[in-house]
């Protein structure tokens, strides 16, 4: 059963996906899948290529920006703001919860510019995410990229 938990009208993001929910993102008309998660990271969950395979066998565009838990990197934050912008449509992200995707979504948000703290906050925490310990972050990234 898909868990698509909707951040923006473009962008929604999901605990771990199966092959089933490829196919309910591929009806729900989404255009890319981001992979936020490091193969390995539980022995059940499905490789990366394996996913990303089949997404594309569905038409399905497929970027893997694999993040540790709690090791955030500002290389991961700027392949997930430039995923974001070359998206020619809705696009799903997903990790073991959704939890890193939405904070990875929002500072995607803050480095670019494309959207205030207080509406990223407000977007995330609509879709279940509680980011709003990132504020501070969130204002330095929006400050060091646009004054």
């Amino acid at each position: 059963m898909s868990d698509f938990k909707k951040v923006t009208d473009t962008v929604s993001v999901s605990p771990q996906i199966s092959k089933a929910d490829i196919d309910a993102a591929a009806d729900a008309g989404f255009t890319l899948i981001i992979n936020n998660r490091p193969d390995g990271e539980e022995r059940s969950q499905p490789a990366n290529a394996d996913l990303a395979a089949y997404a594309a066998e569905k038409g399905l565009k497929w970027a893997s920006i694999p993040v540790v838990g709690g090791q955030l990197t500002f290389e991961s934050i700027e392949m997930m703001s430039m995923a974001l912008k070359d998206a020619d449509g809705p696009v799903l992200a997903f990790c073991r919860s959704g939890t890193r995707s939405c904070t990875l979504w929002s500072l995607a948000q803050a480095l670019t510019g494309a959207m205030d703290t207080k509406d990223i906050l407000d977007h995330a925490a609509k879709a279940g995410y509680d980011v709003s310990g990132m504020a501070p972050t969130l204002e330095h990234l929006k400050q060091l990229h646009h004054g």
